[in-house]
This record gives C-alpha cells, structure tokens and sequence, in this order.
C-alpha cells in the first residue's frame, strides 16, 4: 500500500467480497484498464499496475477467508495467463512495426510447471516455453528491417521475457523461468513445433516428461495450440517401463533432497513428504497409467484433482485420501505463507496475526497442533511414496 497507494482503491470497493476473482471478472477489468493505453510502454506500465492490484486484492480475499488457498491458487494463475496474453499482444505489434509479419509465422506459449497446473500463489515465478512455426518456403520476415526465422521468433522472446520481468516504475511483473524448454538452459529460448516434438519424442528425460504432464498452452495461434497439445498427448500416453520410471522419479527425488535441503520443519515444498513428492506421486502415476490399462489425461488439471483422477484407479483408497489430505493443508498453509512473508516460515519469528492465520487455514486450535499434523501428514505422504517408487 506504502509503495502502491492506488491498490487501496480497489480495498474499498463495496463488491469485492462478494465477486471471485474469475479469469472473466479479471479479464473484463483488464481490458478496461489497457483501453487508454498508446504506446508499448504504457500498455508495460499498466499490466504491472493491473497485476499487482488485482494480486493485491486475491491476497487481501484470502486473508480475510472470503476465497481458500485453491481458490487463490486458482485466481493468481487466471491473473497470470491474462497477463502473459496481453504482454504477447503487445510485444507482437511492436515487433510488426520494425519487422513485419513472418509469412505463416504462428505461436503459442506454454505454461509449465505450477503455471500449468493452475497453482501459483502470490509470490511465484513462471516457468513458460514458446513455440513457434512458419513457413518454409520464406527466408525473411517482410518488414521494414527483415529477420530470418530464428532471429525473428528468438527476437519476441526475448521482448516477450523482458516485457514480464524488466522492471520500470511500476516494478516486476514475473520472474520468468524457462529451464524446461527443451534442451535447457542452452537451448534456443524459442523452439520451433517439429523440434518440440522430436526432442520430446526422442531425447527428453523421464523428468522432462514428468514437467510435461502439467504443461498447459495458455495463448496463442489455435492451431498451433492444437499441433501442441497432440504432441504432448502423444509423448504421455505412451506405454512405459515401469520400473524404470519408478527409478527415475526416485533418482530425481534424491538429487533435489542432496542440492535442496528444506530451510526447517516448515518447508512444505522441500520436507520429506512435502508439496514434492506429492507432485511426483501425481506425476510417476500419469506416466505409468497406461501401462497399468487407465487411460486419463491429466494436464490443465491441479496437483490435487490429478492426483484424485488417476489414484481413484491406481492407489488404495487411504494412500489416496492421506496424499489428499496433506496436499489439500499445505496448498493452505502455503498460499497464505507466500503472501506474507518472503522468506522461510519460523513460527517463533512470525507475527501473531499470521500464526493466527496458518492455524485458522489448518483447521487446529494452536501452532503446536498444526505442527504435529504437518509431521503426521508429511510422514504418511513419503511412506507412501517410498512405496510406489522403490516397488
């Protein structure tokens, strides 16, 4: 409020209790408040002065028990997708102006990780891979100062990155992460749809794959969004080994617990049995459902109704309702937290509203309550998980 004073407007708007935050009441605002906007600057300025008003104001229902932590979860990611389509936008038309149009030139974006799963909180960074395709009869775009097709849709990425994360004077949008495009970090940041596709064909990792059962595309070129979503369709419903996914997952657990230690008992992404191996629970089931004869599609769903959908047919019904339970409380515990605080969660630091708070979320009379369920959940998730990889 200090550094932002107009996001107390939007406090006191008499409807704000009473209407979610939807992707169409979101949506209807955010065109309202671009509709002035000029110029590429202006339109930057004003997506940042939407987001953290409307971020602000998620935070603000969540505090005051008007949405829960999926809810919240939900409205963030719904906040984010508007606002990656609308930078796109933006960044497409100023590209046009010094480069034209590339013929057949086509994108989409796709989200990835809690993006993809429709489960950021107010604090998260995003993790994005564009696609692209074109024409192979053209050798240049056809504007004033033409580009080939590399430096062209090289070109809006990194104008697309910059427009989230660059800060101006209305600060950051997102970090934006975009270690899972194929190849990695020395990959090209923009890819091209058939070399998606061979690499995650051919070449990507059980991990990779595991990334891709949340992928979800968020805008773009519609039939390019289709060539995609077959792509990922196809690359998940294959048949695998299961033992060696089983492997692979539980490799990738160690190698996260070695270079990532949990910060203290409150680390509910990183503690054993925390947020992580839920997802990898998620994650190892939808890679191995078809070699155990279910045949479900996961992506555009949350950690928690993938988990449902493929459990319900693939774990006993109390593993399900422990993981359940458990990610259901740190889904919460964690929204809140991240709204708060920046850094790591210690109840002997925190301030009373917020101990106040966690334990309303966590349904216990006391912090000392709502520890000993953290452990008894946390215990009971990496058992089960321990389980199904070391089977």
């Amino acid at each position: 409020i200090a550094a932002r004073p107009h996001v107390f407007d939007g406090m006191l708007d008499p409807g704000l209790m009473a209407e979610l935050p939807t992707r169409d009441y979101l949506g209807e605002r955010l065109k309202a408040s671009l509709v002035q906007a000029r110029h590429y600057e202006e339109v930057l300025d004003r997506l940042r002065i939407f987001a953290s008003e409307q971020s602000f104001l998620i935070g603000i229902r969540l505090l005051t028990g008007a949405i829960n932590g999926d809810m919240a979860a939900r409205a963030f990611t719904h906040l984010a997708d508007l606002i990656i389509e609308a930078a796109l936008d933006a960044v497409m038309n100023e590209i046009r102006v010094t480069h034209g149009d590339y013929p057949g030139g086509r994108i989409a974006i796709a989200g990835m990780g809690k993006l993809g799963s429709f489960e950021l909180t107010g604090g998260s960074d995003i993790d994005l891979i564009l696609l692209y395709d074109y024409d192979d009869a053209a050798g240049e775009s056809d504007g004033a100062k033409p580009l080939d097709a590399t430096r062209y849709f090289t070109r809006i990425t990194q104008r697309l990155i910059a427009a989230l994360s660059a800060p101006t004077a209305e600060g950051v949008l997102y970090e934006v992460d975009m270690r899972l495009r194929p190849s990695g970090n020395k990959g090209p940041v923009a890819t091209r749809i058939n070399a998606f596709g061979k690499y995650q064909r051919e070449e990507a990792w059980t991990w990779e794959h595991m990334a891709l059962s949340r992928a979800r595309l968020i805008c773009g070129d519609e039939s390019l969004i289709g060539e995609a979503e077959s792509i990922i369709s196809d690359v998940l419903s294959k048949k695998r080994d299961i033992a060696k996914v089983a492997h692979d997952v539980a490799e990738m657990r160690e190698l996260i617990e070695k270079e990532k230690a949990p910060d203290n008992a409150w680390d509910l992404k990183l503690i054993p049995g925390g947020v992580v191996d839920v997802e990898f629970i998620a994650q190892y089931l939808a890679l191995i459902a078809l070699a155990k004869g279910v045949d479900i599609s996961v992506n555009g769903l949350t950690t928690g109704a993938a988990l449902k959908a493929l459990g319900d047919k693939l774990m006993a019904s109390a593993d399900l309702d422990a993981c359940l339970e458990a990610f259901t409380l740190y889904t919460e515990l964690s929204q809140l937290i991240r709204l708060c605080i920046d850094a790591h969660f210690d109840p002997k630091e925190a301030p009373a509203g917020l101990i106040e708070l966690v334990c309303r979320a966590g349904d216990c009379p006391d912090i000392k309550t709502l520890e000993g369920e953290v452990k008894r959940l946390s215990k009971a998730v990496r058992k089960i998980f321990l389980a199904m990889v070391r089977a």
